[in-house]
């Protein structure tokens, strides 16, 4: 299976959050399965690209030609896919991966996030989804889509579609196609 996880690529994030991305990485490599992820080697993107490797997991980076130099190109990747733009390197990813992960990061990964799991509300895939979020960094996230469900802007069967993960475990278990 090819798993994509959105992260962070900003410089000075909590080393709890680059550790998280490399356990991530090193977890989905556990399991024999491989990284499709934005290709770059900055923070949390590195990190998971990383731990990824470090089991021997394939890792399919896709990378805008415009942003090789602002996230640093990872050359260590397995296969590096070199998209025109970001509308490209998302659509790519989707069609490359099989399931998803939301690691903490900001309102790139958020766009990532709301875009892989519209697509799926709206039945363009049945791929998994899940955040994993163990030091609480999306918390508010939360309480402002349970708000937004309470005051009825959300659909029946739209939270359903994501889990949202405490630990790496659960994680990887709540993205397992059965």
């Amino acid at each position: 299976m090819r798993v994509s996880v959105f992260c962070s690529s900003a410089p000075n994030i909590p080393q709890t959050s680059l550790e998280l991305a490399f356990n991530i990485g090193k977890a989905i490599g556990d399991q024999g399965w491989d990284l499709v992820w934005g290709g770059g080697k900055a923070s949390m993107m590195g990190e998971v690209a990383k731990g990824a490797r470090s089991t021997g997991a394939a890792t399919i980076g896709v990378i805008p030609e415009g942003l090789k130099k602002v996230e640093f190109e990872d050359t260590d990747a397995t296969n590096m896919h070199v998209v025109t733009n970001m509308r490209t390197r998302k659509a790519k990813i989707e069609d490359l991966a099989e399931a998803f992960i939301i690691l903490p990061g900001g309102i790139g990964t958020l766009e990532e996030f709301f875009e892989i799991w519209v697509g799926r509300y709206l039945k363009f895939h049945h791929k998994p989804i899940a955040v994993c979020d163990p030091t609480g960094v999306y918390a508010p996230l939360q309480v402002a889509i349970d708000h937004l469900a309470a005051q009825n802007f959300m659909k029946a069967g739209q939270a359903e579609l994501v889990s949202w993960c405490s630990d790496i475990p659960t994680t990887i278990e709540a993205i397992r196609i059965k």
